[in-house]
């Protein structure tokens, strides 16, 4: 980078980034933000690209065919982590335990237990959790369902 390019700096980690637009986005894993909502399902996105790529589940088209499985997929990188599972290729190490990965999203989510990061928080009691899945199971206390 440059001297003189101006940096975004997270004011929860303090990532930083040379692109006021990244630094938003970003933003959105702190917040729960998803602003970008799929018109079949409902099902939403922080990111306009993703919202785009899960579209194609949609469409019916299946083009991306496993070569190990023969198990056909809607989006290429969905393939591409199967393949990774099937043949138990790790490429994503953390920096803190050595620990490997076969999926970046599992590599990012193992390192909160470092970091301490609690990213999704209870809008009715500020409870953080560090995963969306456990912050799901905490939110049915305060609606009444079963955990």
């Amino acid at each position: 980078m440059q001297s003189c390019e101006r940096l975004y700096s997270c004011e929860v980690c303090n990532k930083v980034f040379s692109k006021k637009n990244n630094l938003v986005t970003h933003n959105r894993t702190h917040s729960g933000e998803r602003p970008y909502v799929c018109d079949v399902c409902n099902k939403r996105f922080s990111e306009k690209s993703k919202l785009s790529k899960h579209k194609l589940t949609h469409s019916g088209k299946r083009p991306h065919v496993c070569d190990i499985s023969n198990e056909i997929f809607s989006v290429k990188v969905n393939m591409i982590k199967h393949k990774r599972t099937l043949s138990g290729e790790r490429p994503f190490v953390c920096d803190v335990c050595n620990k490997a990965f076969s999926d970046k999203s599992n590599m990012i989510k193992h390192k909160r237990t470092h970091t301490g990061e609690r990213p999704f928080v209870c809008d009715v009691c500020n409870k953080a959790c560090t995963r969306k899945g456990k912050l799901i199971c905490h939110i049915r206390i305060h609606s009444g369902e079963r955990p």
